[in-house]
């Protein structure tokens, strides 16, 4: 896939799964530019993207209809990623403001009455879609962008082409670029799953007895834990077919979190009491120990986006919690305290990508909730309060969530808008769990 411009990781287990997978039971821009969300609402007006009044809230942005061999699929696939980003408001098709014939202009002053301050109009040439972004107020084209579609219309590789021009879109919109072409890695029934952003394309990477996936920073990989008869392992797989072992299958491994650099995998591991993290190199090799376990269980690693600082699950006082550490294991300290209604039991963090917060699992009322810990003041808040939430992971624009839920009833993974509380369902077989989110892709 080719586009022209005209103008990270981790794994979550909670330490309710050490016990169960313990040692007794081992024989998943504003267009052109940005929008800034800030200087807008303290400038009502000031255009330093799309021209429209930030009072009002979310932009307006219509995506008119798409002639051609899928345009109709074009058309759905860049609404609703622009719909999931939760950063502007996509407007319904208006019959009175369809594709225009070529070379006439467009009627802004009817898309302003229908509240638009963009539109994005596509038109598909033969394999080549050239997406243009409006500005209703200044009645103007603000940008363009041609991508090289694959062959074979709605097949993966396609699908994913589409998504990359949509997170162009809204990284013009928004000033942030969107999440649609990235994926999620999964554990159901045994075996690692990855998902589109969008629930579409769900596929089997791994053989069965994996668990807790964990992504490379480049997104071309991904590390798990197997479960075996004489252990578990850590491995990695090529999401294009291969595989590898970093740690074999004697004692207890699991949990892995690749180093941002991509150059380490850190993991849990135990043998006797207790339960360590340890380090290895991602291109196989002899661990070290991060020393951190004194007897006590330490699971879940994640790493900042730096490197510097790790995140984890421990039981060292009593019952588990998260904890904080330099990367080599020094310098441990609580997340954050516990408040009323923050709940008994924490596990399985994750730090988000720009390095502000981390999200955890807490047990409040007999069920597991999702929080987030802010690092500067940690702050806890309270993501989720429908049904069971466990097994957060961040997306790659530190805003959504992805998390195993039983709000409609069985398991299933959603995703979270932190800011609003939106939730969407990912995906529909029953019994996903252990999600994380690929850093983008396709850029």
């Amino acid at each position: 896939m080719m586009v022209t411009n005209c103008a990270t990781t981790r794994a979550d287990i909670g330490m309710h799964v050490v016990r169960t997978v313990g040692r007794a039971s081992l024989g998943a821009l504003a267009l052109c530019g940005a929008l800034v969300a800030p200087l807008a609402a303290q400038q009502p007006g000031v255009r330093v993207g799309l021209t429209y009044d930030a009072r009002a809230g979310k932009p307006g942005v219509l995506v008119l209809p798409v002639s051609g061999t899928a345009g109709d699929s074009i058309r759905a696939i860049v609404a609703r990623d622009l719909d999931h980003g939760d950063r502007v408001t996509v407007l319904p098709p208006s019959a009175t403001l369809g594709a225009p014939r070529a070379g006439a202009p467009l009627n802004y002053a009817l898309a302003a009455r229908l509240g638009a301050a963009g539109i994005v109009q596509a038109t598909l040439r033969g394999t080549a879609l050239e997406i243009v972004l409006h500005d209703v107020a200044q009645a103007r084209v603000l940008e363009r962008t041609t991508v090289t579609l694959p062959a074979t219309p709605l097949a993966p590789a396609w699908r994913r082409a589409v998504h990359v021009a949509s997170d162009q879109l809204e990284e013009w919109i928004t000033g942030v670029r969107g999440i649609a072409a990235s994926r999620i890695a999964y554990a159901l029934a045994g075996r690692i799953w990855i998902i589109d952003s969008d629930g579409a394309n769900a596929t089997a990477v791994t053989g069965t007895g994996a668990l807790s996936p964990s992504w490379h920073p480049l997104g071309e990989q991904i590390a798990y834990a197997e479960l075996e008869a004489t252990g578990s392992a850590i491995r990695v797989t090529d999401v294009r077919g291969g595989t590898r072992t970093i740690v074999e299958p004697r004692g207890l491994n699991i949990s892995p979190a690749f180093t941002p650099d991509g150059t380490g995998i850190a993991y849990a591991h135990g043998e006797d009491v207790g339960t360590d993290l340890w380090l290895a190199p991602a291109g196989g090799g002899r661990g070290a120990r991060i020393a951190l376990g004194r007897g006590s269980d330490n699971t879940s690693p994640t790493f900042s986006p730096d490197g510097r600082r790790i995140a984890f699950t421990s039981g060292r006082a009593g019952y588990p919690d998260v904890y904080l550490a330099d990367a080599d294991g020094t310098n441990i300290d609580v997340l954050a305290p516990r408040g009323a209604g923050s709940g008994s039991y924490r596990a399985s963090p994750d730090w988000s990508p720009d390095g502000r917060a981390v999200a955890f699992q807490s047990r409040i009322d007999g069920r597991f909730q999702v929080m987030t810990a802010t690092l500067r003041d940690r702050d806890v808040q309270r993501i989720t309060a429908e049904g069971a939430n466990e097994d957060p992971s961040w997306a790659p624009d530190a805003r959504h969530l992805v998390v195993s839920s039983t709000r409609s009833g069985a398991r299933q993974l959603w995703v979270i808008d932190t800011q609003t509380g939106r939730a969407r369902q990912l995906t529909r077989a029953a019994g996903g769990r252990l999600p994380a989110w690929s850093p983008r892709l396709g850029r």
